[in-house]
Formats: C-alpha cells, sequence, structure tokens
C-alpha cells in the first residue's frame, strides 16, 4: 500500500510533526504487522524522528542546523538554497518504523517530523506500508 500525504509549510525553516497522519494510514492500511518507510520526494526537505513532546526540541533542532550550516555562505549553487539541500542531506529523506498489532513502534516520546528546508510550500510524503 502507497498513500500520499500533502504538508503545507509556513516558513523558510520548520518541522512539522506528521506522526498522527502517518498512524492513520497504518490504521486504515489494516496491516497488523510490518514496516512503514517514510519518504520525502524534495531535495531541500527531510524526515526524522525525535522528541514530539517538547516543543522546544524542534526548535533547538531548527536553531543549531542554522549555525552549522547558515541560509548564506558563499555557495556556489544559483539557487540560493544550497543550505536547505545541505540540511537534507544531513536530515535524510526516509525513516521506516516497525508496525505491530497496526499501531506504529514508537518510543514514548518519539514522533515523526517533516523538516522543511526551503519554504513556505506545499510538500509531499510518502508512505509505503510492507
Amino acid at each position: 500500500m502507497l498513500k500520499e500525504i500533502a504538508v503545507q509549510t509556513n516558513t523558510q525553516t520548520q518541522m512539522i510533526d506528521i506522526t498522527a497522519q502517518i498512524q492513520k494510514v497504518v490504521r486504515e492500511s489494516g496491516i497488523s504487522e510490518g514496516l512503514c518507510c517514510v519518504f520525502i520526494p524534495h531535495t531541500t526537505a527531510g524526515v526524522t524522528i525525535n522528541e514530539n513532546a517538547d516543543p522546544s526540541v524542534k526548535h533547538d533542532i531548527i536553531m543549531e542546523l542554522n549555525k552549522v550550516i547558515p541560509l548564506n555562505d558563499h555557495y556556489h549553487h544559483l539557487e540560493g538554497n544550497s543550505a536547505a539541500h545541505i540540511k537534507a542531506s544531513i536530515i535524510g529523506s526516509s525513516v521506516n518504523i516497525p508496525v505491530e498489532n497496526n499501531n506504529l513502534l514508537l518510543g514514548t516520546w518519539q514522533g515523526i517530523c517533516f523538516c522543511e528546508f526551503d519554504g513556505p510550500r506545499p510538500r509531499n510524503v510518502y508512505v509505503k506500508i510492507v
């Protein structure tokens, strides 16, 4: 089963918790056990699993990424979004989560975050249930 989820970002750099949307796909699939692959088909966005209980964690991750990879740093890419490409490469474009009893096997504080590095814009997330 493959499902596409639309995500609308609101700022240039942003982390959006998409755990509930992914869990909904898993439940709708009816799968008892298996694997859920979440894939981001964009070169300036990514996906990660991290704490979703305290929003300051997302803020801190973005703050540190922006320190290490500044928006303007004499990049050669003419589009002007090299920082976004670098951040997306570091974060990664996919995560895999085991499914058991029709639920994502995430830790107590874990959530799935869509990471925008070149927004705002409409984005897509692909969810493959195996």
